[in-house]
């Protein structure tokens, strides 16, 4: 009897071009997951770190060509997949398709050992002026007035490192105080409120709609023994009472334009909205709304693609 842990992970070295194609001939087997490697994107993603939460530096010594995985369950009808597979990216060329390498392989993989190889990937990242991520598995020494946060980010969501994250959290550093209070929402891990939270606010509330980033960012508190900081599942506007000094939203450009009306209605008088997720090209669209809905832009940052406004409430 088959181990139910154990997977069958199919290798296909192919060109950039097909890696579509070879999409298409894996969907159309009993596949399980695909991921896609393309050294092209490598490429970019080496120049652009914080835009990728991880990726294989092994990879970059295919110069060309791209690497397409398949998760399969190993059952009996594997064998047909693979014959399939195989005989599929021999035939790409009759379709005017280069198909690289057309290299096809398989092997056997765990599922904890697949599950944990992301792992290796992360690492303790400085992402503000003192606040450091370090994930629960990796060590590190802390530095002088350094504020370390204890992470397990989940593949589900990042550590902190993409531009936006950070440049809440350097919104962070500079606002919050003692007598702050924080809603963060949309808070995933919980990475922003542990931020505020290791800052000394006084009181700090995350919220998300998914209840597996209510249980992570929980989880993610536990390991930073906090007890300025509670996270409730839902809607900001439904499961929060009160008003807060600081409301961070690191969402998207269309969403923080729909909040802006409502969440005036949870920031104090003189209080700050820091709001990112936005994409260069929507940034006077967040802006435009923020004024109309009576915010005064204090700040508008820009890292990469990426923006963070960071308006006031007067």
């Amino acid at each position: 009897m088959n181990n139910e842990k154990d997977w069958l992970e199919v290798t296909i070295v192919t060109s950039s071009e097909a890696v579509e194609a070879v999409s298409a001939i894996l969907y159309n087997t009993g596949v399980q997951g695909v991921s896609i490697e393309d050294p092209e994107d490598i490429e970019f993603k080496k120049k652009h770190p914080g835009d990728w939460d991880y990726f294989d530096e092994t990879l970059l010594n295919i110069k060309e060509g791209a690497i397409i995985k398949g998760y399969f369950k190993e059952d009996d009808k594997f064998e047909q997949y693979f014959k399939y597979i195989k005989e599929s990216v021999d035939k790409l060329e009759e379709f005017g398709l280069d198909k690289g390498e057309g290299l096809v392989t398989f092997a056997k993989v765990n599922e904890e050992d697949w599950e944990n190889n992301w792992k290796k990937y992360y690492k303790p990242t400085k992402i503000g002026e003192k606040i450091v991520v370090r994930p629960i598995w990796e060590s590190y020494e802390k530095k002088d007035d350094e504020i370390v946060i204890e992470l397990d980010p989940g593949m589900a969501f990042g550590t902190g490192t993409h531009e936006t994250t950070r440049m809440c959290v350097q919104a962070l550093e500079k606002y919050v105080t003692p007598d702050s209070t924080v809603f963060d929402i949309g808070t995933g891990s919980g990475i922003l409120a542990i931020t505020a939270a290791k800052l000394k606010a006084k009181k700090v509330i995350g919220v998300d709609l998914d209840p597996v980033a209510v249980t992570s960012a929980k989880e993610n508190i536990g390991f930073n023994d906090l007890d300025n900081i509670e996270i409730f599942h839902g809607n900001l506007m439904e499961v929060v009472e009160g008003k807060a000094n600081i409301v961070v939203a690191n969402i998207i450009a269309d969403i923080i334009i729909l909040l802006a009306k409502d969440v005036k209605n949870f920031i104090e008088k003189d209080g700050y909205f820091i709001s990112s997720g936005i994409i260069k090209d929507r940034k006077e669209d967040v802006v435009k709304k923020l004024e109309e809905c009576g915010f005064q832009i204090v700040e508008v940052n820009t890292d990469g693609e990426w923006v963070c406004v960071v308006s006031k409430l007067s």
